[in-house]
Formats: C-alpha cells, structure tokens, sequence
C-alpha cells in the first residue's frame, strides 16, 4: 500500500474538486484551449525544475512511496500526475467561484 502513497494523495486532491465540475458546472473540462494552456508551461517548467534539483541531489523520491515507474530518466510517474492534478484541481476550484460570483475570466471580458 505505501507504493500507492502519492497516487492516494492524488486521488484525494482530484476527489476532493472534481464535483465542482458536475454539481457547480465549473466547466473546466469542457474549456479545453484554457485547460491546455494552462498545464503546458506548468509541467515544462516544474519538470525542468524536477529535473535540476534530482541530478543535483537537492531531492530525492522515496521509492517505497512510487510505484517506481520512472519517465525520461529521472521523474517518477507521480510527480508529473502531479503536475497535471494540482493546475486541474486550482482551475476547477477557481471555475466554481466564478461561476458562483459570476464574474469573467480575463480572456471573457
């Protein structure tokens, strides 16, 4: 069970926003040019950041809490699910706001 540590911290981030999806119709989901946009520079910087600080030994992954599954050398399957689950489960919860508030998003005015 502890290999499967991250991903239940994961799951419980995208359980705890995903209903602001379907009961307060964020909508994130179907606004796939903003969800896009927003995810690309985040995974390319965080993994270059990765990166820098694993080969310089800043930090490290426990690798009794990962699955072990290890992409382009250096960076555990979790920590890039990471860094699509967290901007996912920000935009949702800022979605659900807005659509209580109603008030446009930047590229809406």
């Amino acid at each position: 069970m502890s290999k499967l540590s991250y991903l239940g911290v994961l799951a419980f981030i995208l359980l705890g926003t995903v209903w602001l999806e379907i009961i307060m119709q964020a909508k994130v989901l179907r606004k796939l040019k903003r969800l896009i946009l927003t995810l690309i520079p985040v995974v390319i910087l965080f993994v270059i950041w990765d990166y820098y600080a694993i080969t310089n030994n800043h930090w490290f992954f426990d690798e009794t809490k990962t699955t072990g599954i290890i992409l382009i050398g250096f960076l555990p399957l979790e920590e890039l699910l990471f860094f699509i689950t967290v901007p996912i489960a920000s935009l949702l919860s800022f979605e659900a706001v807005r659509s209580v508030i109603r008030e446009p998003a930047g590229d809406e005015k």
